[in-house]
């Protein structure tokens, strides 16, 4: 349950920290006071919207924090996230006046997200306007929806529905686009066998060139080598000979000068340098041959690669890469154009959408008839005796939504035929039929804290004191916090805040204020007469809060 809440610089409350009981909690002030400030608070702290303009005027930033006990729920979430566990479990939120959003939950940073669902374990709020939703029906299918805890089924056939028409969807435009894919898919095929045909294999091009190269200059390049041969091993004046002789010239003399060392072991170098050049050469020209059949052969396949790229637009050596792509294309057009693969697809997820469903209708049908008896039977005490409430079914086309859609309908008194609810229903039985769905929701509830925030508008006299009983019977399972503007409501409650707004130093500020027995006379009585509070009314207040009492 919600044990504290500290508000600082929210709205117009400076600081406020309240402590919070178990069992049924009312909230009471003027109109106007800020009674809903509390809600607000709270939804900030559960990740609900905010911004800068929450922060109280002059004041550079806003924070709430909220205090739960940790439930067995809140335990795995907090496990699941990798979160600390405690036996308390903070939530705390901060905005500043740039926007900026600072989350916490146990200390630790959190997203507004995690704030969000870690919050839909913890607390459940009633808002006040909840009457006018009745009014939708989407709003009358989830309703109907979360009553029966089949939310996830719900989604489950929407998404499967959205598989179905994605199916669909791929079915047609196959079947619309068989003669254009036919045609894509003559022509892919025609230009694989052409690249498969030529067989260019990755890196080939590159070799191809440089063998055509070296066998279309072979003469050239035998006679360049003869020559440079001759050049350094030839009969006369040849390199060899030449430096031989310079060799054994400088050889003769180091004897007088030993500078000459170096030199004579430079021609020694250039001598071995050119010897093994000698032997390069003779094993070059041995291995060199004119080899006009290869270069023929040669000749006619760079040829071939050539007017192949010219036709597709490419280098030669991108044809490889080109080759891999078109099969590629024409794997995914045979896909795309398999009728029969789409088909089967259409089929299985229509089987699978309506296997979904069907469950789903299933469960609403038996939930339906449990809701309607429900309502029916708290409508007997909410002033609407004889009345009815039913949960229609109507039978619609496949949709997202399932195979039908909810109507609510009601019948205000005996004799009367069920109708909607909103043809039929005024402004006070709406808000009645509303709490009563409510409260009937919330018993089946997993969260233990639900706020209701002025769900008794539109009720007054008895009907609102069975309002106020129906809330304090529920505050045996929960914690239930409610905002009330009703002195019946109120002097039902087993503990009171009073929400009071005052001016200092220029400002207008509100506080919230936990009331005594004396202090909930008077603001009772206060509810009861207005701005003057006479002997009448203290009496008849003091009598109420004895009345709920016992």
């Amino acid at each position: 349950m919600l044990r504290t809440l500290h508000i600082r610089d929210f709205v117009i409350v400076d600081q406020a920290t309240i402590e919070f009981e178990s069992g049924f909690t009312v909230f009471t002030g003027e109109t106007g006071a800020g009674k809903s400030i509390l809600i607000d608070a709270l939804s900030l702290a559960l990740g609900g919207r905010g911004d800068s303009k929450a922060i109280r005027e002059g004041c550079p930033r806003t924070e709430i924090s909220a205090s739960f006990e940790c439930t067995e729920s809140a335990r795995a979430w907090l496990l699941a996230n990798a979160l600390d566990i405690d036996d308390d479990l903070v939530l705390r939120r901060v905005i500043d006046q740039q926007g900026r959003n600072r989350s916490y939950i146990n200390g630790s940073p959190a997203t507004l997200a995690q704030l969000r669902e870690l919050g839909q374990l913890l607390l459940d709020i009633h808002g006040q306007h909840a009457h006018q939703s009745l009014m939708q029906g989407h709003k009358q299918t989830i309703l109907l929806d979360t009553q029966g805890g089949h939310l996830s089924l719900a989604r489950k056939t929407e998404q499967a529905w959205q598989q179905h028409q994605y199916a669909r969807k791929a079915l047609e435009q196959a079947q619309q686009q068989a003669e254009t894919a036919q045609h894509q898919q003559q022509q892919l095929e025609w230009q694989i066998q052409e690249l498969s045909s030529l067989n260019l294999q990755e890196g080939e091009w590159e070799q191809l060139q440089q063998e055509h190269t070296r066998l279309s200059h072979a003469q050239t390049l035998l006679d360049s080598g003869a020559i440079a041969l001759d050049a350094l091993d030839g009969e006369v004046h040849s390199a060899l000979r030449l430096l031989h002789k310079a060799k054994q010239e400088i050889a003769a003399q180091l004897k007088h000068d030993p500078e000459l060392q170096s030199i004579y072991e430079a021609l020694e170098s250039a001598h071995i340098t050119s010897s093994e050049a000698v032997s390069d050469l003779n094993s070059y020209l041995s291995n060199t041959e004119l080899d006009n059949t290869r270069l023929a052969q040669l000749d006619e396949r760079v040829s071939l690669v050539f007017n192949a790229a010219r036709r597709f637009k490419l280098a030669p050596e991108e044809l490889p890469a080109l080759l891999h792509d078109l099969e590629q294309q024409l794997l995914r057009t045979q896909q795309a154009s398999d009728l029969e693969h789409l088909q089967r697809k259409f089929d299985t997820t229509w089987q699978n959408y309506l296997a979904l469903a069907q469950s789903l209708s299933a469960a609403r049908l038996t939930v339906s008839q449990k809701l309607s008896s429900q309502v029916t039977e708290a409508m007997q005490t909410l002033a609407m005796e004889g009345g009815s409430f039913a949960v229609q079914l109507h039978a619609n086309p496949a949709g997202p939504q399932g195979l039908e859609h909810v109507e609510f309908l009601v019948a205000g008194h005996q004799g009367s035929s069920p109708r909607p609810l909103n043809k039929v229903a005024s402004g006070g039985e709406l808000a009645r039929i509303s709490l009563a769905l409510s409260v009937i929701a919330s018993q089946a509830a997993q969260v233990p804290t639900l706020i209701f925030d002025e769900v008794d508008t539109g009720v007054g006299g008895a009907v609102a004191e069975v309002v106020g009983r129906l809330l304090l019977e529920l505050g045996k399972r929960h914690q239930v916090l409610c905002v009330t503007h009703l002195p019946q409501v109120a002097a039902c409650g087993e503990h009171q805040f009073k929400v009071e707004k005052h001016s200092h130093q220029g400002q207008t500020l509100s506080s919230i204020a936990a009331l005594n027995q004396t202090q909930r006379t008077q603001e009772i009585a206060r509810m009861l007469g207005g701005l003057e509070i006479t002997a009448t009314t203290l009496e008849h207040a003091s009598e109420m809060l004895q009345r709920q009492s016992n």
